[in-house]
């Protein structure tokens, strides 16, 4: 039973999750609101649960992990059907608003639902699925680590989803580049050394959002350009990854356009395609909202290796469980392509050879990510540990002067005895 349990039944919170916002959608009505219901359900659970630890997923006896590959694998896979199905639910939805259908109780096989929808309800109708669209980005993000089928189907979820730039650059630039972030147009160059996904020190969630999103593509816009000019082929052709992942994002363009010039021309598909984008704005602002909390602030020098410390650790059960280990980012980065559902929590956190904790769950950090002032009144202190306790003296150097510039001075008795570590539960 704790092998049914804890090595597959609680992966499946997330994908329920999307499942049951498309139900509501379908449903109408109050219904509407049961993806936005569901988020903050998750924020309160993730806060009230803080304190609990584990230290990785479920093993055997013989320290095996228990989950099944094909199962999970599987699981992973039908999220490209979530997707689909989710975006279809959205401009059914979108279509009966603009076309103006009458809003009316009917029937089908036996099941309840509203037909028609107010404006209200559109509205929670793209929020809510912006926001499990953004929940289900992380199986993409773990099949991005895989290749062929899966290597695919991640491509074409972070494609339908806003983000098409997001494979190769996580892969070929985020693993490889870690800790060496990018500062945006204002402050260097994107080289070749630099991770436009590590979120520097003093930078708030949004700016980040919107300077990975841009490293990202950049990265894949430079490299293809690199590559082809390699092969003697032109840029502007199939050959080229960087466009062919954009290219990708159409079907999800043509069904929003298309439905909503349908049902009313071309404000129709103005309206529509608002809505598109606000579902991407959303989904993307999650997903860099993680890039931001696995790794802001940590330095790494460059030509050195990635080690655990460059990572937050957050094993929060919850969180653990909702995105399938996806806070284990210490062992993932050591290990990249390494299933979820066998990492584990590393090393020693209060050790140098250790990995710093977040001490609370992705949920809970989101949203003091939020409010800005908030977020850098906790991480100046959280850093200021891991720059006394982590960083190697060359880091030191460099963070003594980060802090300087960003205003992340801590009076050393404030952190003292404080460390970066927690007690597992199991």
């Amino acid at each position: 039973m704790r092998s049914l349990i804890f090595g597959h039944l609680v992966y499946l919170y997330t994908p329920i999750g999307i499942l049951a916002t498309i139900a509501g959608i379908l449903m109408g009505g109050p219904w509407v609101w049961i993806g936005i219901g569901i988020f903050g359900f998750n924020i309160l659970m993730d806060t009230l649960t803080k304190g609990i630890h584990t230290r990785g997923a479920a093993v055997n006896k013989q320290g095996q992990p228990v989950g099944s590959a094909g199962i999970l694998n599987l699981m992973m896979y039908f999220q490209l059907v979530s997707f689909v199905a989710l975006q279809i639910a959205v401009v059914w939805r979108i279509y009966q608003y603009v076309a103006g259908v009458p809003i009316e109780m009917m029937s089908w096989n036996g099941y309840a639902y509203q037909n028609g929808i107010t404006g209200l309800e559109l509205v929670a109708v793209v929020v809510g699925a912006g926001m499990h669209q953004g929940l289900g980005i992380m199986f993409g993000h773990e099949l991005s680590h895989t290749k062929g089928i899966g290597f695919l189907i991640s491509r074409m979820m972070m494609s339908l989803s806003g983000c098409a730039a997001f494979c190769y650059a996580h892969v070929y630039n985020h693993h490889l580049e870690l800790g060496r972030a990018w500062l945006g147009p204002e402050g260097n160059k994107m080289m070749d050394d630099t991770d436009p996904a590590t979120a520097p020190r003093g930078r708030s969630l949004y700016a980040h959002w919107i300077i990975s999103t841009i490293g990202q593509s950049y990265f894949g816009y430079r490299t293809e350009q690199r590559r082809l000019k390699r092969m003697g082929k032109s840029f502007f052709s199939l050959s080229n990854r960087w466009i062919r992942g954009y290219l990708m994002s159409l079907p999800t363009v043509a069904l929003f356009g298309g439905i909503g010039y349908l049902a009313g021309g071309v404000d129709g598909a103005l309206l529509s395609l608002g809505c598109m984008l606000l579902i991407w704005a959303i989904s993307t602002f999650e997903l860099e909202a993680l890039n931001y909390m696995e790794h802001y602030g940590l330095i790494r020098v460059k030509g050195q290796p990635i080690e655990y410390r460059h990572s937050w650790d957050n094993d929060n059960a919850f969180t653990s469980w909702a995105f399938i280990e996806i806070g284990r980012q210490a062992d993932h980065h050591d290990r990249g392509e390494t299933h979820f559902w066998e990492l584990s929590s590393v090393g020693q956190p209060s050790s140098p050879d250790g990995s710093p904790n977040a001490m609370m769950g992705y949920y809970t950090e989101f949203v003091l990510a939020l409010i800005p002032p908030m977020w850098h009144a906790v991480y100046k202190k959280k850093l200021a540990i891991w720059d006394r306790d982590f960083a190697s003296p060359e880091e030191q150097k460099i963070a003594r002067e980060i802090n300087r510039k960003v205003g992340y001075t801590v009076d050393p008795e404030t952190v003292r005895g404080r460390k970066l570590e927690v007690n597992y539960a199991f």
